[in-house]
């Protein structure tokens, strides 16, 4: 006796899928749009050292106030701008991660 297999992925589960997907596609790339504009800038040593970057660590610019240079003490300076570059870094992640994470975890995308 023959037995008649229906549903599966029948041509409006398909069609639905499909839309579903290039909406999630469309997401994405609006939330990756959304990171590469956004502009975040870490700090050290209370704004001494300032390095500023996009959301997808695009390096913007570093500002490094004068009271930080001391000559005697170079390391402190680049302990400074390495926190800062933590810090911006920090930010980006946690940015992507919010407007990512829903849409599958970012999938390392950036």
């Amino acid at each position: 006796m023959a037995h008649g297999y229906g549903g599966g992925f029948g041509g409006g589960n398909m069609q639905q899928l499909m839309k579903q997907a290039q909406a999630m596609q469309r997401k994405m790339q609006e939330a990756q749009q959304e990171i590469a504009e956004t502009e975040l800038t870490g700090t050290a040593a209370g704004g001494m050292v300032e390095y500023t970057i996009m959301g997808d660590k695009t390096p913007v610019s570093i500002s490094i106030k004068p009271e930080a240079v001391d000559p005697e003490d170079l390391e402190m300076l680049e302990d400074m701008i390495l926190a800062a570059i933590n810090d911006a870094h920090a930010q980006a992640d946690k940015l992507q991660q919010e407007l990512l994470g829903p849409l599958g975890g970012g999938m390392g995308l950036l």
